[in-house]
């Protein structure tokens, strides 16, 4: 039998927990396209390509938090630990990566307001990989063989990793696309997003240099 574990919003806001929504032996249904926010890419950035973070920017995490309207949970919990398959035949383990600012996404390739976010997800990605940032696509495509044409055809260099069972997702509370957490160098969840965000922008940029000083 099939246990779905639910993060609710309120909980994360009362402490982060973890609640146990029902038992069904019936199939999860599919989490479903959140709606969409206006992210647009810079008009001098190439698509895909890294976007230079500006000098002099004031990095304040909770200022950055607060400009791209992320949940932040007021107690910090560590996140589970999950190993998936990537399509280069290699494995993405989360505990691998502990001392690192992670980057979590969970997406799908049917899921238009999940290609909105990527380019920006890339040029983040391309502006920091060296500073001890992580970031990982976890698709839930039931097929995973569609992933690779995507990942060729948006020029995506950060890693992908798959959960056609929707087994990572259920457990962590994912009923929305997309869904994003930001895990902080000690591996507790630090903050929430739900539908797209602009990741490229100041207050993104401002995010990672301030949780990966």
């Amino acid at each position: 039998m099939r246990i779905a574990v639910v993060v609710l919003i309120a909980a994360l806001l009362a402490g982060g927990a973890l609640v146990l929504a029902r038992q069904s032996s019936a199939p999860e249904p599919e989490p479903q396209p959140a709606s969409s926010r206006s992210v647009t890419d810079p008009p001098s950035a190439e698509p895909g390509g890294p976007r230079p973070a500006p000098r002099g920017r004031v990095v304040d995490v909770e200022v950055a938090l607060k400009s791209l309207d992320l949940v932040r949970p007021l107690k910090i919990k560590p996140v589970g630990d999950f190993t998936l398959p990537m399509p280069d035949g290699k494995t993405f383990r989360l505990s691998e990566h502990h001392g690192k600012m992670v980057f979590l996404n969970f997406w799908a390739t049917w899921c238009e307001p999940c290609k909105e976010e990527m380019p920006a997800m890339e040029r983040l990605w391309r502006g920091h990989k060296d500073r001890g940032f992580v970031m990982v696509g976890v698709s839930l495509d039931s097929n995973p063989k569609v992933v690779p044409p995507f990942i060729a055809q948006h020029k995506l260099t950060f890693p992908i990793a798959l959960d056609s069972k929707m087994e990572v997702a259920n457990t962590y509370g994912v009923r929305a696309l997309p869904t994003s957490f930001i895990v902080d160098r000690e591996g507790r969840m630090t903050a929430l997003a739900l539908g797209p965000r602009p990741w490229d922008n100041d207050a993104a940029h401002s995010l990672v240099e301030g949780l990966t000083r």
